[in-house]
């Protein structure tokens, strides 16, 4: 087996060499995982339930340990990680309580007794995207594990330590083996064999719009389910009535956490235009003040970009926009970037369309109401998002009215685990999370009983 190198992206010094599975890799993976998926599922739900509490406890243990892989790996920061692993941990403990909770239907009929089941699909593949490696592959293995499937996962190459060490703590915490594997590698490799693999009856994607749509074509040629994660250009939308210097002070978090490598970053702010020129007074300290450093020190913000090449992808974005300001970035060896505010000409400029997966926030002003509405829903994403006003009447008809998955008033909360997560348009296909993420990873099967002349 051939392997790869990982990069530190906070010192551009290699951390250590990672296996690069091949097809045959793969195959065997999934072998395992459905010889051990048939033990699995026949357990009583309350030992499912008991296990992956376990693991739980497990992850707990090890927080610091798998803060620092991730530190060191993907370039977070400290509280940050901290703060992933933490979440994998609850996502853990949230879904232990699946198993005992996954209850059919009586359904009255003539002639006899009708009843639903939640069937476990078998093996299911979950390909991990790297900007958040630990939390969205708890977001796919826990509820997936709790329904009674094996999981076999791929995380991305660039940021694959906390997936493999969570395969590890999976067994320490007495899982058995082959019911959790981490296989390391490509996509086009790993990634493209769940979808065309008979024994993966399901995949779940976070990614790219691009990539998600050739994985979505894959699997309807195999007439497989598939729960996709995607793209976002999410609004950040400013009414005249809102608390300013609340939504400017929040602003730098909501586009600039994890240096913008976040689909659901607020990386449009729409500002009604009589209170345009005080809102970008009062953001301009707010970035100045962002903290982007070392990640190992406890008071960074912000990191820096994952690797030299989307570093370079990110530039021409600001290098052909009006910059109104910029924060600051350490000038050292590493992939930094300091925070930047553009002024786009135009709601059609690239900045203003295109997902940069950076630093970067266009600011552009709109008139009213209707037009606020227009503007957040002129992309062909539709991920996240946010109001503010103090208007609850206007908080109510924006947030109906604008077409994303997840929105919030006077805050950016996109993500909590009891709560479904997904996007609209482009964004992506089905739900995560929420109290009925364990459903999606089970088929209804339908039983009549008939108890008399049927």
């Amino acid at each position: 087996m051939s392997t790869f190198t990982l990069i530190n992206p906070a010192t551009a010094e290699p951390i250590r060499e990672v296996p690069r599975a091949g097809v045959g890799d793969v195959d065997a993976a999934i072998s395992r995982a459905v010889a051990a998926q048939r033990s699995w599922a026949a357990l009583a739900p309350v030992a499912r339930a008991d296990a992956l509490r376990a693991f739980a406890r497990v992850v707990e243990a090890h927080i610091e340990e798998l803060a620092g892989l991730e530190v060191m790996n993907s370039g977070h920061p400290i509280n940050s990680a901290r703060w992933e692993a933490s979440h994998v941990a609850q996502v853990l403990n949230f879904y232990a309580g699946a198993p005992e909770r996954l209850s059919g239907r009586q359904i009255p009929v003539a002639g006899g007794l009708d009843v639903t089941f939640h069937e476990p699909y078998g093996v299911v593949g979950i390909i991990v995207p790297w900007n958040f490696p630990m939390t969205i592959a708890a977001w796919g293995f826990a509820p997936a594990l709790a329904a009674g499937n094996a999981v076999v996962l791929k995380p991305a190459e660039l940021t694959p330590l906390t997936a493999m060490r969570l395969g590890e703590l999976a067994l320490q915490a007495g899982l058995p083996e082959g019911l959790f594997q981490v296989v390391t590698g490509s996509g086009s490799v790993v990634g493209q064999r769940f979808v065309t693999h008979p024994d993966v009856r399901k995949v779940v994607f976070t990614g790219s719009t691009e990539v998600g749509t050739d994985v979505a074509a894959g699997c309807a040629r195999a007439l497989k389910p598939v729960t996709l994660e995607l793209g976002g250009k999410s609004a950040n939308i400013i009414f005249a009535d809102a608390d300013l210097e609340r939504a400017a002070a929040s602003a730098p978090a909501a586009v600039f956490d994890n240096a913008g490598q976040d689909c659901c970053a607020r990386s449009r702010i729409l500002v009604q235009r009589s209170v345009f020129d005080r809102f970008l007074e009062l953001l301009e300290p707010a970035v100045a003040d962002w903290r982007v450093g070392d990640p190992r020190d406890e008071a960074t913000e912000m990191g820096p970009l994952i690797s030299a090449a989307h570093r370079d992808s990110v530039i021409p974005f600001v290098k052909h926009s009006r910059v109104a300001f910029r924060g600051s970035a350490p000038n050292d060896p590493g992939f930094w970037f300091a925070p930047a505010v553009v002024l786009p000409d135009s709601p059609r400029d690239r900045v203003a369309q295109h997902e940069i997966f950076g630093p970067v926030v266009a600011v552009l002003p709109f008139e009213d109401e209707a037009d606020a509405v227009r503007l957040a829903n002129d992309t062909i994403f539709g991920l996240a998002g946010s109001i503010w006003t103090e208007n609850l009447g206007r908080a109510v008809r924006v947030s109906r009215a604008v077409k994303s998955g997840v929105l919030s008033v006077n805050s950016h909360s996109s993500v909590r685990y009891t709560t479904p997560f997904g996007g609209m348009k482009a964004s992506g296909l089905g739900r995560e999370l929420g109290p009925d993420a364990a459903e999606h990873f089970t088929e209804t099967k339908n039983v009549f009983y008939a108890t008399g002349d049927a």
